[in-house]
């Protein structure tokens, strides 16, 4: 026998699509007057615009309301139009259909409720299991163990007097059989003392009343054996052994007995036929009565078969393990970052000095002066502050009460009693804002090293130590208070605006990283403030030696702070922000508001996120004062620092009211002060005074501070003249906001001057101050005396000097400013270099701008590159933090197409597309290339949503297809393509990733175009791209390929797209084919089915014609393209499937018809998809013959044993040496002239190889999970396609084909046998065994006894192979899993017979091959016709009924007994 060599692949033919828009108007009447015409048109309305509320935390916008109006910087005002807009969304109503089957929006693509049927094959093995475990080997000993006899005999009554103690074996005989053996003892070696042969045992009862344990052995004459054991646990486990062992025997005689009368009747059966005249038995089978009673009953058969009936794909493997991980998460919009946060409930601050103060008398006792404390955050492991402070006044109405005396109290408090009506902030009473105990702290990076420090402190009095010492050493409780109360109402009265600090405490927060609360911690004891240790780099250094107590020595105030740290509740109400706006849900008039404390986030991308609200936020901080040599002041030591924010250097100016007071005063006031360190000439300080900044900030914003010295002297005989003087004034110093029109933040060293005159704002440097004719006297000689600090959280102002310069110039040239050539360039370039953090912070505010400058600013032709490569930048940089999400938000949410300003700009996808055409185009800068490779996806979802906003918005949707688009951006489109084609193609190897990213992105951009513009015109986008492909490529091409097409073939209307129509008009006419005189009917056959992957066929249906072609190459190609090809249409036919848009069963049996070239493909490769053994092909015939002159030549039944193919090569067989030569449009099947297998006697004729591209060709095998996939499409086509088409291509093809396609039907049945729950957990093992080693005892099926050699042979094959698993593979696999895998297999298997049985029974209902033999009685004397009959409507069935369920095996009966009625 000579081989057959494969010939090289073949490039697909280029097939050019239709004109889609041109045949849809010419065939609208066609289409609109089909009652399925939904599969033929896209729907009305399939995209739409919609504008989305922003979803705000807050119950009213953050945004001031006149924000806009006031704001003056490009860049402020477009901050504003962000956080203000509401989202811009273009919808695609049938979006959730466009991409994977596991995407579709469906409940469940599995059953709630699994079918469990019962298999023959199940209860067998039960049987042999219940056999192999009594005995694992022939004549072994199943069971011994001590009993006790009765010996009985006709003179003798049964009493407990005569059983006799002895030693029993139960053993298995080599025939099988088992006996029973009785001894004297252990020892067998003697003679033994009785036996009873079970195999006449027909029953085993208990007998209580004959004896203690006692249990009956009935025999088949009428015989009695009486035994007892010694315990009931005993007598238990011999009726468990002896009942089974009755049990198998039982059986083995039934199915003797049954086998015997089968073959009894086979042999009738046999001899009636050969005596009985064939023509005599047609004519009794053609009765009218008996003809009717048949349709009636087949009819009342396929009723019965459709109930209950499964989607055949539910129990899938890839259905069943919905991996989702492939698939992209929802895209959600903007929004806040949700930290760990947590909540802080301060209740009671209590020193040791308690006392009555004022009214308080009957009272319990209070701290006799007040105190204030501040919370905050501190990160000991990066070693700063992260949190803003936290003010809080615990002290009771009496204490407060001491402080209204004060000289500035009044002041500080803004209103006084019967003044005008309070004010009010975002909608809350400002007195509702004043006493806040509750805080919200939110923590980014939570660690076990966060402290939660609060600082004590109280009114200026002087010394620390001195004003500690009664709280330390408190020998006298009551007499202690009364003195402390006493100095302190005289302090407070005069000092009340001043503070000092006192002491602190600290807790930790989390107990790990992950975020969990330490609920049980509390504060440390009170440490005494050290007047040389104030500042927050202080207490850090504090905190770290306070984690090791040996090192600590400070000293310790006694006192007790009652703060209580939680989790936040889910149903948190009354809550406000850092910047007092209410968030919902908010009570009005409530007053026990909580409020968040502003997180200071670290600077670190990974924690940066788009703002989405207006925050506004300065914090400034004055470190330290160095006033030890200065000689300007002669008194200058308690040294008071007053902040206050400005918008003018003029003698008329005065502070601003935007500086966030503390509790008891005013929400806003116009001035803060730092504590005071008694007698310090170089104080420091950790004071934070907050600043709600103007939303228009100019060069004159400036923070004046103001030094004074306190005179802390008390005195009870003071004079009017010494209270006045308690404040002296000892310097001024200031520093502007702005630098360069940006917020200047870094520390800072400050001069200080004497006196503050009009202008001073002009003397911030040395040189201004030199030239400067203002009359100003600077403190130690212009000396840089005092350190500051600022910190801004503002979500409308930028620190980045390249953004602010960008927009800067964006203003110029928007209010008119002649442009210098190139400057615009310049700064587009400049942002390359912007901060990471700024970029992601101001996203959508910088890409917005970007935009513009791309359609607006283009009078140089090089600003659109310029400004793409930013735009690439900004897209690079955002994957490589991980933080591409944030691009896809932008897209979908914020992302809104603006009209070019000058009148012939392009608009966005114009100029992008463009742009990306130049940049590709270029061979200088590859680095940029590749970027724009691998992100391609940004500038295509850019592209589409600009197309669609311009369709909608200018109402051009209503436009023809064709006049949507200009023709010049059908060729820049065009142009793209062609740009892209070789990077793919060519530089695969060089840029992996690159490469295949672009390939997706064309893929989606391209399945997007469908929906928006010339359908005809994205078909011949497609083909060009796909036409860049050749066979020969290697496999990574491949798998590009059918990525592509994949993802083209997911859109939402993919089935309209396909024109799933007849092409010619359908005429009524007789089938005049193979089977034209057995049909007896009038039959509305269309005479152009399309069944064939022809030129036509790929064109009406281009997308399905162009996948199925490349289906058909790829299935020559190696196993991974092979995987991958046969992948992408078994999803596809999937998500048909499961499509709740084509449910009728119409719908499904056109979808079905679409597909029908997909069966040509399976019988170009039968085989592959069936063994040697089970193709039966016709002899050969003269190229004259007609379909009506055929014979065919079968092998010989005893050749025909299981469906196993060979493993290297597929071969045909022939009786005569010779195969049918086929002239169809697929080419023959099998080579011409080959001779038949050895085994069948070969003729020794010269063989020749056929020259067609379809011969047989040497190709690897096919394994288990290919032929399934294939064939699980092929049975959903047959299935759901509807009679009429299947009957109009049963006629249409050729005997051989037909032949071919009922093999097809036994091969599906082969492969989705039902192996038994015991073969799956074997072949379960062995993968384990194989992929992780895993040592299980080996578990082979036992023989089934008194079997048919046929079947025998064909259960030892069924338990060699291996099924297709939804099971996790890993070593922990329980009992469950294997059932619910038996349980899919189990229902796999009878919905693909009775999928079979459906087709067939159609099958005899249309070719009514008795008819036909009635004409042609010569004919049935060929032995192709009975074994085409028989074997396919008999055999095909029982051989398989070991692996059919019972409700499948009684369809199969019924349905036989009816044929053999007939018969």
């Amino acid at each position: 026998m000579s081989n057959t060599n494969s010939e090289p692949k073949e490039k697909t033919k280029i097939v050019e699509p239709l004109d889609y828009e041109n045949v849809i108007a010419q065939r609208k009447t066609q289409i609109y007057s089909d009652p399925l015409r939904d599969l033929l048109m896209f729907p009305m309305e399939d995209i739409s615009i919609s504008v989305i509320n922003r979803q705000r935390r807050t119950v009213q916008s953050t945004v001031p309301e006149d924000a806009e109006e006031r704001a003056q910087s490009l860049f402020v005002k477009e901050c504003i139009k962000t956080y203000s807009t509401d989202w811009h969304v273009v919808n695609y109503k049938y979006e959730d259909f466009s991409g994977d089957f596991r995407m579709l929006p469906c409940k469940s693509l599995r059953p709630e409720k699994i079918p469990n049927h019962v298999f023959e094959i199940d209860e067998d093995c039960e049987k042999d299991e219940d056999s192999s475990s009594l005995c694992s080997q022939k004549g072994g000993v199943i069971r011994q163990g001590w009993l006790h006899k009765a010996n009985v005999n006709s003179t003798i009554t049964v009493t407990m007097k005569v059983f006799k103690r002895r030693y029993f074996y139960l053993t298995q005989l080599p025939d099988g059989s088992y006996i029973l053996n009785s001894y004297k003892d252990e020892k067998n070696s003697k003679e033994s003392k009785g036996c009873i042969y079970l195999d006449a045992c027909i029953d085993v009862v208990q007998c209580p009343k004959m004896r203690r344990h006692a249990f009956e052995l009935k025999m088949l004459d009428k015989y009695s054996h009486y035994l007892a054991a010694e315990t009931e646990q005993e007598m238990e486990e011999w009726l468990i052994t002896l009942k089974k062992i009755i049990q198998i025997n039982t059986d083995s005689l039934v199915q003797e007995k049954k086998e015997t009368v089968e073959t009894a009747q086979d042999d009738e059966t046999s001899s009636q036929g050969k005596a009985e005249n064939i023509m005599a038995s047609l004519e009794r089978s053609m009765h009218p009565e008996l003809m009717k009673y048949g349709r009636e009953t087949e009819q009342l058969n396929k009723l019965s078969r459709g109930d209950g009936r499964q989607n055949l794909f539910s129990f899938d493997s890839e259905v069943q393990r919905l991996d989702f991980s492939g698939i992209e998460p929802d895209i959600k919009p903007f929004e806040e970052k949700c930290n760990k946060r947590f909540q802080v409930n301060c209740h009671d601050l209590t020193f040791n000095v308690l006392g009555q103060v004022g009214d308080n008398a009957k009272g319990p006792p209070t701290n006799v002066e007040p105190f204030f404390i501040s919370l905050a955050l501190f990160d000991i492991k990066n070693n700063c502050k992260i949190s803003a402070d936290f003010h809080i006044d615990l002290n009771p109405p009496s204490v407060r009460e001491m402080l209204w005396g004060a000289s500035t109290q009044p002041a500080s408090d803004g209103n006084a009693k019967g003044s005008s009506p309070e004010s009010v902030i975002h909608g809350i009473a400002e007195s509702h804002l004043r006493y806040i105990k509750q805080g919200i702290f939110s923590v980014t990076n939570p660690h076990p090293e966060i402290f939660l420090v609060a600082r004590i402190e109280k009114v200026l009095q002087g010394n620390i130590t001195h004003c500690a010492e009664p709280y330390i050493k408190n020998s006298d409780p009551t007499k202690t208070a009364q003195k402390v109360y006493r100095t302190a109402k005289q302090v407070c009265s005069r000092l009340g605006q001043y503070r000092m600090p006192f002491a602190w405490a600290a807790r930790p927060i989390f107990k790990d990283t992950q975020g969990s609360l330490d609920l049980d911690g509390r504060f440390s004891p009170f440490y005494k403030q050290d007047s040389s240790k104030l500042s927050n780099e202080d207490i850090l250094k504090l905190l770290s030696e306070y984690k090791k107590p040996e090192k600590t020595k400070l000293q310790i105030i006694p006192g007790q702070l009652n703060i209580t740290v939680e989790c936040v509740p889910v149903d948190l109400s009354n809550c406000i922000t850092s910047s007092y706006v209410p968030l919902k849900p908010f009570e009005k008039n409530c007053q026990n508001i909580t409020v968040e404390v502003e997180e200071f986030v670290p600077e670190m991308t990974k924690y940066c996120y788009p703002f989405t609200i207006y925050r506004n936020h300065l914090y400034v901080y004055p470190l330290q004062l160095k006033y030890d040599s200065q000689k300007t002041f002669a008194k200058a030591r308690n040294i008071a620092v007053c902040m206050e924010f400005r918008d003018s250097d003029e003698s008329d100016g005065g502070p601003l009211k935007c500086i966030y007071g503390k509790p008891a005063g005013s929400v806003f006031t116009t001035n803060a002060y730092a504590v005071v360190s008694h007698h310090n000439q170089n104080p420091e300080f950790y004071d934070e005074v907050k600043i709600e900044l103007p939303i228009h900030l100019h060069q004159k914003h400036h923070v004046l501070f103001t030094f004074y010295h306190v005179s802390c002297e008390i005195s009870t005989k003071g004079t009017t003249k010494k209270q006045d003087t308690v404040e002296t004034p000892v310097g001024f110093a200031w520093f502007p906001l702005l630098k360069d029109g940006r917020i200047i933040t870094f520390e800072q060293q400050l001069p200080v001057s004497a006196n503050l005159p009009p202008g001073y704002l002009n003397l911030n440097d040395g040189e201004s101050r030199r030239q400067s004719n203002v009359d100003i006297k600077w403190v130690d000689g212009a000396k840089p005396l005092l350190k500051i600090k600022s910190h801004l959280e503002s979500t409308i102002y930028t620190q980045d000097l390249h953004v602010h310069k960008f927009f800067h110039h964006c203003q110029l040239v928007q209010s008119g400013w002649k442009e210098v050539p190139g400057e615009l360039i310049k700064y587009l370039k400049c942002l390359h270099a912007m901060e990471i953090q700024v970029m992601i912070q101001f996203l959508p505010v910088i890409l917005m701008q970007l935009f513009r400058v791309l359609t607006n600013m283009t009078p140089e032709d090089d600003v659109p590159i310029n400004c793409t490569m930013v735009l690439l930048h900004i897209v690079s940089k955002c994957h490589e933090e991980g933080l591409d999400s944030y691009l896809r938000s932008f897209i979908k949410y914020s992302f809104r197409p603006e009209k070019p300003s000058a009148p012939q700009a392009q608009l966005i996808h114009e100029t992008l597309a463009t742009t990306m055409i130049a940049i590709l185009k270029q061979s200088a800068d590859f680095l940029a290339i590749n970027k724009l490779l691998k992100y391609s996806w940004f500038f295509f979802e850019i592209i589409v949503k600009s197309m669609a906003t311009y369709l909608l918005e200018e109402n051009k949707i209503k436009l023809p297809r064709g006049q949507r688009f200009p023709e010049a951006y059908h060729h820049v489109l065009h142009s793209l393509l062609l740009a892209i084609i070789p990077h793919v193609t060519i530089r695969y190897a060089e840029i992996p990733d690159e490469s295949r990213n672009v390939n997706y992105s064309l893929a989606s951009f391209l399945k997007r175009c469908f929906t928006l513009m010339d359908r005809g015109f994205v078909f011949n986008l497609i083909n060009d791209y796909i036409s860049g492909f050749s066979p020969k490529d290697p496999k990574v091409l491949a798998e590009y390929k059918f990525e592509f097409l994949q993802t083209i073939c997911n859109h939402e209307h993919y089935i309209p797209l396909n024109l799933p129509m007849a092409f010619a008009k359908p005429k009524l006419q007789r089938v005049q084919d193979f089977f034209s005189f057995a049909v007896d009917r009038l039959t509305s056959v269309d005479s152009n089915l399309e069944y064939s992957l022809s030129d036509e066929y790929c064109k009406h249906h281009f997308l399905v014609g162009l996948l199925l072609r490349e289906t058909s190459i790829a299935l020559q190609d190696n196993y991974e393209i092979r995987y991958t090809a046969i992948s992408v249409i078994k999803n596809l036919l999937i998500k048909h499937a499961f499509d709740t848009r084509y449910q009728h069963k119409n719908q499904q049996a056109k979808i079905a018809q679409l597909y029908l070239p997909f069966v040509g493909l399976l019988l170009e490769n039968i085989q592959r998809l069936a063994g040697r053994d089970t193709l039966y092909s016709c002899a050969a015939m003269p190229n004259s013959a007609s379909r009506d002159e055929f014979a065919c030549g079968f092998t010989s039944p005893t050749n025909r044993g299981s469906l196993s193919a060979d493993k290297d090569t597929a071969y045909v067989s022939f009786q005569n040496g010779h195969g049918i030569k086929r002239e169809d449009s697929r080419g023959s099947l099998v080579p011409e002239g080959m001779t038949g297998f050895p085994d069948q006697g070969s003729t020794g004729e010269n063989t020749r190889q056929s020259s067609t591209r379809s011969s047989i060709s040497q190709y690897n095998r096919l394994d288990q999970y290919e032929i399934r996939s294939l064939l699980m499409c092929y049975l959903y086509i047959v299935k759901m396609i509807s009679e009429d088409t299947l009957l109009t291509y049963w006629n249409k093809v050729s005997p051989q084909e037909l032949i071919n396609i009922l093999i097809l039907l036994e091969v599906c049945l082969f492969h989705f046998r039902y192996t038994g729950k015991r073969n799956i957990a074997r072949v379960h093992d062995a993968w384990l065994s194989r992929h992780f080693g895993v040592d299980r005892k080996s578990q082979t099926m036992p023989a089934l006894r008194n079997r048919s050699g046929v079947m025998q042979a064909r259960l030892q094959h069924l338990s060699s192979l291996e099924s297709s698993f939804t099971l996790n593979h890993s070593s922990a696999t329980t009992e469950a899993d294997i059932f619910h895998q038996a349980l899919l297999e189990g229902n796999t298997a009878t919905e693909v017979s009775l999928t079979v049985l459906d087709t067939i029974s159609f099958f005899t209902q249309c070719f009514k091959i008795l008819h036909f033999l009635k004409q042609f009685e010569g004919l049935w004397r060929q032995p192709c016709v009975k074994q085409v009959y028989w074997h396919h409507f008999s055999d095909s069935v029982c051989l398989h009924r070991v692996s059919v369920s019972y409700l499948g095996n009684s369809h199969n009966m019924r349905s036989l007994s009816l044929l053999y009625l007939l018969w």
